[in-house]
């Protein structure tokens, strides 16, 4: 009956996909926090596996690569808009290592920090 399919779409928990969505909403807004996944997975309301799967399903990258991603292209504005500082960079956007942060810099981009920053400057990217 019609009443019942309108009680059935008040009690229907949220989608996956709301959910994921809310949990992107949370590391834009806070890309520089340590991210567990299990609480990142429990604020949404989701098992940590559920979440991983349905995260990676949404977005093509593991929650962890997604921050990762989110860290780099904010690093890269700070070094744009004239930071010299590629350390003071790394922790300002949640890395509490410089060269891990030079690594994954390289690996995203293709080039360290100071090289891209260089070639961005002169106009060469």
């Amino acid at each position: 009956s019609p009443f019942y399919a309108a009680r059935r779409a008040l009690v229907r928990p949220e989608g996956a996909s709301s959910r994921i969505e809310r949990a992107l909403a949370i590391l834009r807004s806070d890309f520089a926090m340590t991210m567990n996944v299990e609480d990142l997975a429990a604020a949404v309301g989701m098992s940590p596996t559920s979440f991983h799967r349905h995260f990676k399903a949404l977005t093509r990258v593991t929650p962890i690569q997604y921050q990762k991603q989110l860290r780099l292209v904010e690093a890269r504005r700070i070094l744009d808009a004239g930071a010299d500082n590629v350390t003071g960079a790394a922790f300002a956007v949640g890395y509490e290592s410089a060269a891990q942060f030079s690594r994954d810099y390289a690996r995203f981009y293709g080039l360290s920090p100071k090289q891209d920053t260089l070639s961005r400057r002169l106009g060469f990217a």
